[in-house]
């Protein structure tokens, strides 16, 4: 059934705005030659855009074209304002920016633990009403007869903890502040003219890592969390995946080996968080002799992790040998010919025989860490001069100094996004196992970023089993600080975990994904109404 005059309107009203809004300014020929219109329905959508006050002129195409049809159309920035919030269990960020994303005013507002309900929340909305003025954004005058220009038209807020999938609302969650639920409530009350919306804080992360991060060349690719605590998002067939209950991910509760209890209804310790939260990996660097950072949340470990991959990269650079790990061949360790036993969240694992535990030919254990796996002699697969068992994950006790960071199958990773000069292009080029084994692996950091990817790998590899993603993006403060030589890392352990082929990224966007997450879903939510025919925009 063909549609409607008024549909086709809507339909190429919304395709013209979203070519300007993805190319730029651009004249009513390029339109034309974009969307595939006529040129007389090309001349009327740009009129009526014009008329609602969602595009003007902006410009002429070229200093010798001259007349209507040199002019540069863009979409009208100013027709509303959007504000952005990240909401931590210690404070919140927030942004305001235009219609078309330009950021116009930030604020930043740390919130003492011990602070009341009602003060923690006020102190939150007024951080969010002095950056919303400061972008001129609450008392806009009326503009060509349209109701409402340039006000505040839609909060986006990404926080810890379940949205529930059927009301958006935050369900209250042990373990985290009460004024979060209660922050959302006021900011209803007194932003009455703003659509204010809430999302789990790694979804939020995972859509700004595919529309601006790492993850721009996938449609499926799982996103790990990795700073104040972990997390997981889901995206399939270019869809965030949410869940029954809106829980998808909540990977801190998955129980593992390496930890002294089991996880519960009401609180992770004793699963993936008590081995990958900012704690324990800040704990794990100062058991490894690592400078002890100020703080232990997101920030703090991922200061430990960046100032580890420095050490590594100095070492390196300074030429220090590398090993001439490849591929594990037919009978290695990671082979299915000659399969391995994995110790979680520890790196010496020697290989073994057909029909023994962790064989391919017989049942699969995972010990515990500290389970006392033998280290490997020298010459075998997964240590460059002989691995030592590492420490149990949650013992604080550091690692022997023969631990290997390099252990496993190398590979290449030239294609990685961001790979640049200097040191790390050469564990870029030549595979992490390479890069970083010899000497270099014998640096206390070498050592803390090999357990630390045994670590990630845990989780990890459970994801993989069950969804088949391709791509594990690694998120947050730690992710970004880790880079290519802890994504590197936890490929190759991976590889040695799973059948199936699965390429580990670092973050391009680190711990600000959340806001601007937040702020690509503002800008979809206010364009989709905004964007609506006309005649439904009050002008």
């Amino acid at each position: 059934m063909p549609a409607s005059p008024s549909t086709a309107r809507a339909i190429n009203d919304r395709l013209a705005l979203r070519l300007l809004q993805q190319e730029g300014p651009l004249t009513a020929g390029q339109l034309k030659q974009l969307t595939g219109l006529s040129r007389p329905t090309v001349a009327d959508l740009v009129d009526r855009l014009t008329a609602a006050g969602l595009i003007t002129v902006v410009g002429e195409s070229g200093e010798q074209r001259r007349g209507p049809n040199a002019r540069l159309y863009g979409i009208v920035a100013d027709r509303a304002h959007l504000a952005a919030l990240d909401v931590r269990t210690e404070g919140v960020l927030v942004l305001v920016s235009d219609l078309v994303g330009r950021v116009l005013a930030e604020a930043s507002v740390p919130i003492d633990a011990d602070s009341g309900t009602g003060p923690a929340v006020e102190q939150a909305v007024v951080a969010v009403e002095s950056a919303v003025k400061e972008a001129g954004a609450l008392a806009a005058p009326e503009r060509a007869g349209v109701r409402e220009w340039g006000r505040l038209h839609t909060v986006g807020i990404g926080a810890p903890g379940l949205i529930d999938p059927a009301t958006g609302d935050l369900r209250d969650s042990a373990g985290l502040p009460a004024w979060h639920r209660s922050l959302v409530a006021t900011l209803h009350e007194r932003l009455p003219g703003a659509r204010v919306t809430v999302e789990n804080e790694t979804n939020l992360a995972a859509l700004a890592e595919q529309r601006e991060g790492a993850a721009r060349d996938r449609d499926t690719f799982v996103l790990l969390w990795l700073g104040h605590g972990v997390g997981a998002a889901v995206v399939l067939d270019g869809t965030l995946r949410r869940g029954a209950s809106g829980g998808t991910g909540e990977i801190g509760f998955l129980p593992v080996p390496g930890t002294d209890t089991l996880p519960s209804a009401t609180d992770c310790t004793g699963g993936y968080h008590s081995l990958t939260g900012a704690a324990a990996i800040v704990s794990l660097a100062t058991a490894h002799g690592l400078p002890t950072p100020p703080t232990t949340d997101g920030p703090g470990a991922a200061e430990a992790v960046r100032g580890a991959v420095t050490a590594v990269l100095a070492g390196m650079g300074s030429g220090t040998a590398r090993s001439g790990a490849g591929r594990a061949s037919a009978g290695e360790a990671g082979s299915c010919d000659g399969p391995v036993t994995r110790e979680a969240a520890g790196a010496g694992a020697r290989p073994a025989s057909a029909g023994e535990p962790g064989s391919c030919d017989g049942p699969v254990t995972t010990e515990a860490a500290g389970a006392g796996a033998r280290p490997a002699s020298a010459g075998e697969p997964g240590s460059p001069a002989g691995s030592a068992p590492a420490a149990p994950a949650g013992s604080g006790a550091g690692s022997s100094s023969g631990e290997s960071v390099g252990s496993g199958a190398g590979s290449s990773l030239a294609d990685r996004p961001g790979a640049g000069a200097g040191p790390e292009s050469a564990v870029v080029a030549g595979g992490v196992a390479e890069a970083v084994a010899g000497p270099a692996g014998e640096l206390p950091a070498a050592r803390f970023l090999g357990a630390l990817a045994d670590r990630i790998a845990v989780g990890a590899a459970s994801v993989v089993a069950v969804l088949d993603p391709g791509c594990v993006v690694l998120g947050g403060e730690v992710g970004q600080a880790g880079g290519t030589v802890l994504a590197g890392l936890v490929e190759e352990r991976l590889r040695r975990m799973s059948p199936l082929v699965t390429e580990v990224r670092a973050s391009s966007l680190g711990g600000t994904a959340v806001l601007r997450g937040a702020l690509l879903t503002a800008r979809d939510r206010a364009q989709d109404e905004l964007f609506a025919p006309p005649e439904r925009l009050g002008g």
